[in-house]
């Protein structure tokens, strides 16, 4: 299948200027049609406590699905899961497992980066020889037997 820009490659080529002329006018008209869409995904809402106590609620009044409460309010549809099933970030404890491994992620994020140990080239590596093995001798033939 060829592509727009071929085609108009092959209108060039043939002097067809009349098609060429119509199809910039579609192009132009196209452009002043043209909306800028919103963004299809949206920012992830923080989780506080409010938030699951919502999500609880949700859950238990209505029956919706895990994905459903997760739209509806914001967050990752794996936040919804832990609220309820493990009942995470129902209280504002800093010493809860969730808080912890918030504070260690934000820690290694401002932290410098640590330099990684590098490898040499591939020129600069050694390589094991390897033996090669001998051609056979003699020939094959099928139907010998």
């Amino acid at each position: 299948m060829a592509t727009l820009k071929e085609f108009e490659e092959a209108l060039r080529e043939q002097g067809m200027h009349m098609a060429l002329a119509l199809l910039q006018r579609l192009r132009e008209r196209d452009r002043a049609t043209r909306s800028v869409r919103p963004a299809r995904r949206l920012t992830g809402q923080k989780m506080t406590p409010e938030l699951a106590r919502s999500i609880l609620e949700l859950h238990a009044s209505t029956g919706m699905t895990q994905q459903e409460i997760a739209f509806k309010v914001g967050v990752n549809q794996g936040r919804v899961n832990e609220v309820i099933k493990h009942g995470k970030w129902l209280t504002e404890d800093p010493q809860a497992p969730e808080a912890i491994a918030r504070d260690k992620a934000k820690a290694r994020m401002l932290s410098e980066p640590k330099a990684r140990p590098r490898r040499p080239k591939a020129e600069a590596r050694e390589r094991p020889v390897r033996a090669k093995k001998p051609a056979p001798q003699g020939e094959l033939l099928l139907g010998d037997p």
